[in-house]
C-alpha cells in the first residue's frame, strides 16, 4: 500500500500524522520536496518519532535550503524542479510519501505537487480545525475530484470539533482515520499511542 499524505495547507500536522501512519504500519517513508530546514528536515522527525526497526527513511528526490515554496527554493538555488526526475523508491513494504504544503503547491511554471500522485497511491487529507478549515479542506477535496483522484481518508488535527468533522465527512464521504489532539509534545511513545489508535483504519483502506 503506498498512502500519499497531504494537508489543507502548511503547518497542519502533515509530519506527525506521516510519522503515526509510518509506525503504525510500520512502512517506509519517503519525502519527494524539502525544502528548508535541512539539519531537522522532515524526515530527520520521521527518525525521531518511529520506533520500529523495519521503516527505512528513503532520500528526498529534491532538497532546497530555503523554507519556501518548492518552485521559489528550487529557483533561488538555479533549478528547476523536473517531475520525471521524482522517482519512486522501490520497496516491497508499504510507502508513505509525505507531500509539501498543500496539493497546489508549485514545483515550476507547470507542475504542483498534486501532480507527482499516482494512479496507485490512496491519498489521506490532515485538516486542522480552524476558523475557514472547512472550506480549505472541502476546496481539496474538490481540487482531488477534479482530477479524478479519490480521497481515501481524512486525518483531523486539533481538538474535537463535531460540527466541522460532521459535515467534511458528509461532503466528501471519505474514511475518518483519526484524529490528533493538541498535545503538549510528540515522542516516540505518543506516536506509538496514535499509531495503535490508527492501525485498524488505515487496514481497511
Amino acid at each position: 500500500m503506498k498512502l500519499f499524505i497531504t494537508g489543507i495547507g502548511t503547518d497542519v500536522g502533515k509530519t506527525i500524522a506521516s510519522a503515526i501512519i509510518t509506525q503504525a504500519l510500520e512502512s517506509d517513508y519517503w519525502k519527494p520536496i524539502q525544502a528548508g530546514d535541512l539539519d531537522n528536515s522532515d524526515s530527520h522527525k520521521i527518525q525521531k518519532y518511529i520506533s520500529n526497526d523495519k521503516t527505512i527513511i528513503h532520500p528526498n528526490s529534491y532538497k532546497f535550503a530555503t523554507a519556501a515554496s518548492p518552485h521559489l527554493a528550487a529557483s533561488n538555488e538555479g533549478i528547476t524542479i523536473d517531475i520525471k526526475k521524482i522517482k519512486e523508491p522501490k520497496t516491497t513494504n508499504h510507502l508513505v510519501i509525505e507531500g509539501a504544503g498543500g496539493l497546489l503547491v508549485p514545483l515550476n511554471n507547470t507542475d504542483c505537487i498534486v501532480d507527482i500522485i499516482q494512479n496507485d497511491y490512496k491519498v489521506l487529507l490532515v485538516s486542522r480545525h480552524y476558523l475557514g478549515s472547512i472550506n480549505s479542506t472541502l476546496l481539496t477535496f474538490e481540487a482531488l475530484k477534479n482530477r479524478k483522484i479519490p480521497l481515501a481518508g481524512i486525518i483531523f488535527s486539533g481538538n474535537v470539533n463535531k460540527a466541522s468533522e460532521e459535515i467534511i465527512l458528509a461532503k466528501t464521504k471519505a474514511r475518518f482515520i483519526g484524529r490528533i489532539e493538541e498535545e503538549p509534545y510528540f515522542d516516540a511513545n505518543v506516536i506509538q499511542q496514535y499509531a495503535d489508535e490508527f492501525r485498524e483504519n488505515l487496514l481497511k483502506l
